[in-house]
Formats: structure tokens, C-alpha cells, sequence
């Protein structure tokens, strides 16, 4: 996390207050299900909500040089704070209650913040899908003219892609939404089952299915994995924004403010910097990935090699993420987008988009598939090398006419009968996931 890339949502959820502020609940959250359950006496947790305490990292901190341990230091903190009733505290408990239980909360806080931002980008996406529903353009395969498109149907296809990143986050969500009060190797030997469901009911979690001493980082694992799709669909987006935007395309622009400056040195450069820095924060969030796999593989019951990983993915990677959605959310809303540009692209395809017509009308018309394809190629190829128009040289190609009249070679050059299925895809897409 830097301030840079850091908004202000996701750098109070894993400041350090909001960390011991959480562990402090799962304490009390856990005493309270204790004191139902009979262990601890009743009123315990209540003395020490009552006392609204102020969690001092500075002095935590301190402590730990000493302890060496955070969640013992802690404790030790909160029990010079709370005095007699904070002796409750704990009890049967191991470090990874507090730790995976917290740490469970911090990452459902986190993607219900990533949905939110998931819902303005859908909306977004939304808005210019139906915007340019009917504007055509030239459609693209390995960089090359292809058969036509419309704008609007690229950002549908963008706007399907990242709703099922969000579905994906939702699932995670609930993946992650498991804490543990289970005890050390989660036997519950001072606890029970019991008392954990209360506690984690109390915080909105539901428990390990089998903790050993940790919650499973499977789970985990999961969750970064559906960030880093999130963030690859952003890259796809922004990857074609960066070629739509280059000098020989020209169909779209990223906005481009009134003092905006775009080079140090060629004051007339209008560069996609936005997009171009989406692109490189996703490899940031992708590489989360795979440290969550390797976090899987814990020795027994428990070792900590996780804990030094997660203390860097967890908060780099959804902070990132989520400045990414915001970011996305804005470029797409404020794309220029250049519908003249568009037409001269689409023209400078010399109708060749219209070969595959061509080939199944000669196909319905009685022409084996493969000497129809070698037919309209031989026309194509001669276009392409500025021999005639496509259109011309298969209207005076003999092995055409003697197959097509006038009129059905024609009806093979209507761009409308290329695209008449465009609205119902787009429409598909939309209704894939509410776009708010």
C-alpha cells in the first residue's frame, strides 16, 4: 500500500487502529458467547465495552519489542487498559482465533468495498454499451481487419467479462466470511463447538469446517484468485482502449483535461496513461496469486509462513484493486469516443469484412465450401494488394456470377444483416448482471 494507489476506505480498513480494534471484538465477541455458555461470568464483556477503549498501537508496539509476539502483546495492552475483567479474555483460545477470525472480517469488508466499485464500473460499461449499440466499427483478430462489430457490442462483451468477475467476487466473499475459535490444533479441548458458532454468528462469520489451528488457506487462495481475474478484465479493457486510442486508429480517447499534460518534452502528445497504468497495476494484483497458493501448504496443524505473506497481499492487493475499479469506472465514463474515425476505419476495410458472405452465398448456391473459399480469396487477395475493390473483382469473377445474380451478390454487402443480432447480445449481457 501507497498513498498513491491507496483511497481512503481501504487505508482505514487495514490501519493498524482498525486492526486491534477488530481483534478487540473478536475478544469480546468471543467472551460474550463464553459468558452464555457459562465459562466466564456474565457482565464481563459488557464492563469492558463500557469502557470504550482506546487501542494505543504505539504502546502495542512497544510491548511486542519485548514479547516478540503481536497478539500477546496485545492482550497485554488491553488487560493494562481493562484491568480485573480483561483476565476473561482469551480463555481457551490460541493466537490464530483472533488472527484468522480477524483477518476473515478485514477480507469481507474488503470485497463488499470491491463490489461496490464492481457496480459503478458495470454501470458505466452499461451506459456506453447502449450509447453506441448501433455505431459500427471493424471488428479485429490478431490485430487485423476482421468482419464488423459495433462499439457498443466491445463493451458489452467488457461489461459480461467483469460482471462475472464480481459473481466471483461475491462467491469468495462467502468463501472467506469463516473464522475459527477453536482452540489450539482446534479441538476445542477449553472451548466448544458451541461457543464458536455463537462468537462468529455475533460477527458475521460461520466456522471452519475443520480449522486444525488455522482457518484452511484455500480459501484464501480462492479470494486472490478472483481479485486477479477482476484485474485481468480491467487489463483487457484498458489494452484495447490503448490501441483503439494509438495515432493510426484514432476511435476513442481517454479524457483529456483542460491544463493535462502529456509529455514533458512533445507538448502535443495526448497519451492513455490511464489505461497504461491499469495494465501494470493488475500485474501487481496477479502476482498475489501466487504466494496464496504457496500459503496452502502449511506444515500439520500450523506453521506461520503464511502470516508474513498476508500481511503484504491481503492489504496491496485489495487497496489495489479497488483503486483500480475506481479508475476504471471514471476512464470509461469519460472516454471520448470518435464515431467519424470509426466509419474511416470501418471503409478502410474495402469491404473484404463481407468475404465470408460471399463464400456461404456461393456455398447455398451449389459450390463446394473449400473451391468457393479458394474463389473469394483469390478476389480478396487482389483487393488487398489494391487490384480492384473486393466488391468488383467478385462481381466480374465468372466462377461468382455464373452462381449469383446482381441481386444476390448485393444482398451479400449489407453491413445492417452483419450486425442485426448485435442488439440481443448486448441485451444478453446486460441483463447477465443488474447494472444499478
Amino acid at each position: 500500500m501507497i498513498p498513491r494507489y491507496t483511497t481512503p476506505d481501504f487505508a482505514a480498513l487495514w490501519s493498524d487502529e482498525r486492526r486491534y480494534q477488530t481483534w478487540l471484538e473478536v475478544e469480546l465477541c468471543a467472551c460474550e458467547a463464553m459468558e452464555e455458555a457459562g465459562t466466564v461470568p456474565k457482565g464481563t464483556a459488557a464492563s469492558i465495552r463500557g469502557m470504550k477503549l482506546d487501542v494505543d498501537v504505539a504502546r502495542i508496539e512497544a510491548i511486542e519489542k519485548t514479547t516478540r509476539h503481536d497478539v500477546i502483546a496485545f492482550l497485554t495492552h488491553v488487560e493494562e487498559k481493562a484491568g480485573v475483567p480483561a483476565r476473561w479474555l482469551h480463555r481457551g483460545m490460541t493466537s490464530s482465533d483472533v488472527l484468522d477470525t480477524s483477518l476473515a472480517i478485514s477480507l469481507r469488508d474488503a470485497a463488499d468495498l470491491l463490489l461496490t466499485r464492481c457496480a459503478r464500473v458495470l454501470s458505466a460499461l452499461a451506459k456506453r454499451a447502449r450509447e453506441h449499440q448501433k455505431t459500427p466499427m471493424i471488428g479485429r483478430s490478431h490485430g487485423i481487419f476482421a468482419e464488423p462489430i459495433t462499439l457498443g457490442l466491445a463493451f458489452a462483451g467488457h461489461y459480461a467479462e467483469i460482471a462475472r468477475g464480481a459473481r466471483r467476487l461475491e462467491t469468495v466473499r462467502a468463501e472467506i466470511a469463516v473464522g475459527k475459535i477453536a482452540g489450539a490444533v482446534g479441538t476445542y479441548a477449553h472451548l466448544s463447538p458451541e461457543v464458536e458458532a455463537r462468537a462468529l454468528a455475533k460477527l458475521g462469520l460461520v466456522a471452519e469446517t475443520v480449522s486444525t489451528q488455522v482457518v484452511a488457506r484455500d480459501r484464501h487462495a480462492s479470494f486472490f484468485a478472483a481479485l486477479a481475474l477482476v484485474a485481468a478484465s480491467i487489463e483487457r479493457l484498458a489494452t484495447n482502449i490503448r490501441h483503439w486510442q494509438r495515432s493510426e486508429v484514432g476511435e476513442v480517447e481517454e479524457s483529456f483535461g483542460v491544463g493535462q499534460k502529456g509529455s514533458s518534452a512533445m507538448p502535443h502528445k495526448r497519451n492513455p496513461i490511464l489505461s497504461e497504468n491499469l495494465v501494470g497495476l493488475a500485474r501487481v494484483v496477479r502476482a498475489s496469486v501466487i504466494p496464496a497458493l504457496e500459503d496452502v501448504a502449511l506444515w500439520h496443524e500450523r506453521d506461520i509462513s503464511h502470516s508474513s505473506v498476508e500481511r503484504m497481499i491481503a492489504p496491496d492487493a485489495t487497496t489495489t484493486l479497488g483503486f483500480m475499479l475506481e479508475r476504471t469506472a471514471s476512464l470509461v465514463e469519460g472516454l471520448v469516443v470518435y464515431e467519424d474515425k470509426l466509419r474511416k476505419n470501418l471503409a478502410a476495410a474495402g469491404e473484404l469484412y463481407f468475404s465470408e458472405a460471399v463464400m456461404l452465398a456461393l456455398v447455398d448456391a451449389g459450390m463446394a465450401r473449400q473451391e468457393a473459399y479458394v474463389v473469394v480469396q483469390a478476389s480478396a487477395m487482389r483487393a488487398w494488394k489494391g487490384d480492384g475493390t473486393f466488391r468488383d473483382n467478385v462481381a466480374a469473377d465468372p466462377a461468382v456470377t455464373s452462381r449469383l445474380d446482381k441481386d444476390a451478390l448485393t444482398r451479400c454487402f449489407d453491413i445492417d444483416h452483419a450486425l442485426k443480432h448485435v442488439p440481443a447480445i448486448i441485451a444478453r449481457a446486460l441483463a447477465s448482471k443488474g447494472d444499478g
